[in-house]
């Protein structure tokens, strides 16, 4: 299975939107993991996908080293592919489960890097609200990188009062304040999140646990948690001030940061630049924000199945929408190249004093009828192509209209096809072919 310049390999895990693959670049052969997030899944659990698109575009901005890295997004009518950093050492549940629990120094270690990606994370208005053990994992160098932003939430979500009202996260790592549905903050939420998780790899056990939910939630209200006396003095108060109930008087990062227990052997990260290749120790890939699936034509490969649903006689479409399928999308076959293709639409339609983005994988064709005269008062004009694959020599290109005026889209509509598509110079082929026939019929008598 391919996506794009990605060859999927095994399933590395499943969550509740979907599930993430191993994937190789198919050109360098460095490995990615690739998020498939299923569009049906989302909206049956009433979530809106502009706020899934927000969430993508915020995550996008993080490029730090404890972070996994989101390098690009890709979207089907169906799934939404998240390509990111592949991390091969495992969770860090599995790190101490496997040891019991860690030393206060290699403890020390990844709570001081997992400080810097939820500080930096903070800093860019991103809070991840489901920090624990499962979502941070380790790489082969021993250093953590936290994941799943799935819950995470950005200033967007917050309410007129300046905080969070969604109640989430795992039972064991949630804030006291995130339970009494009154509004949280989702720095300090996160923060508490983060002692746990300092004391699970201190202890090898959780400070509030209970098979009974109800009862659990009591004890983290309580927020009495023992701290072992055999801890350190400064792992002690570190634990304590973290783990307050009271989410104003809990310490905060530059407390945490300040703190002489975690100053020992500090050294902080260094987020990536915007233009800093951060692939540049591991082979040729250039990852940059310019060289992702959102801003390059994508060529989508179609089966059998995908080719007979394009069918006019199959839309089922007039069934819901009251405008005629032909009136919004339009489609047609040709032998060019994809590449030959988008450059001539891109040169027709400015030609006809059109405007045209690369967006989403499509090309974008945009007639602003604001400004013109002769054009002003109509809607603006706002079509999409889009090629699908059906063999090495054969495409369809698609082009659907998103609004504007249904003449406007027929004439371009109708040129483009005449210039590119195949079926007029069949037809003069077929033309040429019979009236051969017909000369070699009339001259056998």
């Amino acid at each position: 299975m391919r996506m794009g310049k990605y060859e999927m390999g095994r399933t590395l895990g499943e969550g509740h939107f979907g599930k993430v693959r191993l994937a190789r670049h198919a050109d360098t052969g460095r490995a990615f993991a690739i998020k498939i997030l299923d569009r049906q899944r989302i909206l049956a659990m009433k979530i809106d996908e502009q706020q899934i698109k927000r969430e993508i575009a915020t995550l996008k901005l993080l490029k730090h080293p404890n972070v996994v890295r989101l390098y690009e997004v890709s979207a089907s009518k169906t799934k939404i592919y998240m390509v990111l950093e592949y991390v091969n050492g495992g969770e860090l549940f599995d790190k101490i489960a496997l040891k019991g629990k860690l030393t206060e120094k290699e403890g020390r270690k990844l709570f001081q890097q997992l400080m810097d990606a939820v500080g930096y994370c903070h800093e860019k208005g991103v809070y991840h609200r489901d920090l624990k053990p499962e979502n941070v994992l380790v790489d082969a160098k021993g250093n953590i990188k936290v994941s799943d932003f799935g819950l995470s939430a950005l200033p967007q979500n917050q309410q007129k009062d300046g905080l969070l009202h969604t109640t989430c996260g795992s039972p064991n790592y949630i804030a006291p304040e995130v339970l009494l549905n009154k509004g949280y903050d989702g720095s300090m939420a996160d923060i508490w999140s983060c002692g746990v998780i300092l004391y699970v790899m201190l202890t090898g056990n959780l400070p509030f646990d209970d098979q009974n939910v109800v009862v659990l939630y009591q004890k983290i209200l309580k927020g009495n948690a023992h701290i072992p006396k055999w801890l350190s003095q400064g792992a002690q108060d570190m634990l304590r001030k973290i783990l307050d109930p009271n989410p104003i008087t809990r310490i905060d990062v530059d407390g945490i940061r300040a703190h002489d227990w975690f100053k020992q052997g500090y050294a902080p990260a260094v987020p990536f630049n915007d233009d800093e290749d951060i692939s540049r120790d591991e082979g040729s890939l250039n990852m940059t924000e310019h060289n992702c699936i959102q801003d390059s034509i994508a060529i989508n490969q179609i089966n059998a199945f995908q080719l007979i649903g394009m069918s006019s006689c199959l839309d089922l479409s007039g069934f819901f929408e009251k405008e005629d399928a032909s009136e919004r999308k339009i489609r047609f076959a040709s032998d060019h190249s994809p590449a030959y293709l988008f450059e001539k639409i891109e040169s027709i339609v400015r030609k006809i004093g059109f405007q045209v983005h690369k967006s989403n994988g499509k090309l974008k064709v945009i007639q602003d009828c604001k400004g013109p005269a002769n054009c002003r008062g109509q809607e603006t004009l706002l079509i999409s192509a889009e090629v699908f694959e059906i063999n090495d020599s054969l495409y369809v290109v698609e082009l659907k209209k998103s609004s504007g005026d249904c003449s406007l889209y027929r004439k371009l509509c109708e040129t483009l096809s005449e210039d590119l598509g195949i079926c007029k110079r069949q037809q003069f082929l077929k033309q040429d072919s019979i009236k051969q026939e017909i000369g070699r019929y009339n001259s056998s008598f």
